[in-house]
């Protein structure tokens, strides 16, 4: 299956400079919010070492001190030779341990926040035709694709979506936001039904956008998070 590539928004976004105070920790959790995003999709090799610092802005060294971190938690694998470098491990780990109600809670409220409030803006504006045509290729990335490429392609909608709302500062608060849930959402696995209601919902959301319809926009997103918002609290309440 081809796999659709990553908007240079997103990439911007993703591998934009980290923070002074805590350069390491922070190139680890960008590196993280790349890899549970699909941004670089299990398989795929990450950007060198060199393309990351100068992207991250800061040193080789913390990038590779970040990139030992990840591979010690089983997210990346490295390899040497001549087709050497950086790899996301397939499978991904499946992260463990027990999930604070008043996190989770404040985790999927600002989800409904921020992604319903994309899909309003989305909708309210006239969107260019590349716009348009992006939004249709991720819709139609998820429709038919395989469990293992599933969750990904959908992450990929979503922020598609907040990129259509042409508010640039939204997205980075839905990237943090849905790499958050996408930790959550790998401890269980894909329900086929699921799969089937929510590609059902992806229609109409992408519809209504790509009508100008605000209030059909963000009513279908606020259904399609309560669907899934359903499944993380029954598999981890």
């Amino acid at each position: 299956m081809t796999r659709a590539a990553s908007s240079p928004d997103l990439g911007r976004t993703v591998y934009r400079p980290v923070r002074g105070g805590n350069a390491l920790e922070d190139t680890v959790a960008r590196l993280v919010q790349t890899v549970r995003l699909g941004v670089v999709a299990p398989g795929e090799s990450l950007p060198s070492e060199r393309d990351l610092a100068d992207r991250y802005g800061v040193s080789r060294d913390t990038v590779r001190q970040a990139i030992g971190e990840l591979a010690d938690a089983g997210y990346v694998v490295r390899r040497r030779g001549r087709y050497g470098g950086t790899f996301v491990a397939d499978p991904l780990p499946v992260p463990t341990g027990p999930v604070d109600t008043a996190e989770l809670d404040d985790v999927l409220g600002l989800r409904r926040v921020l992604e319903a409030g994309a899909a309003r803006a989305a909708a309210s504006r006239e969107l260019t035709d590349a716009a348009r045509t992006a939004l249709e290729q991720r819709h139609h990335a998820t429709v038919g694709a395989d469990e293992g490429e599933y969750r990904r392609l959908d992450s990929l909608l979503h922020l598609a979506i907040a990129e259509a709302s042409g508010i640039p500062s939204l997205l980075p608060l839905i990237v943090e936001n849905r790499a958050r849930v996408n930790a959550w959402l790998d401890t269980f696995p894909l329900l086929p039904r699921n799969i089937e209601h929510s590609d059902a919902q992806h229609e109409r959301m992408v519809a209504s956008i790509l009508a100008g319809k605000p209030d059909a926009a963000e009513a279908a997103v606020l259904d399609h998070l309560a669907g899934s918002e359903a499944l993380l609290r029954g598999f981890l309440g």
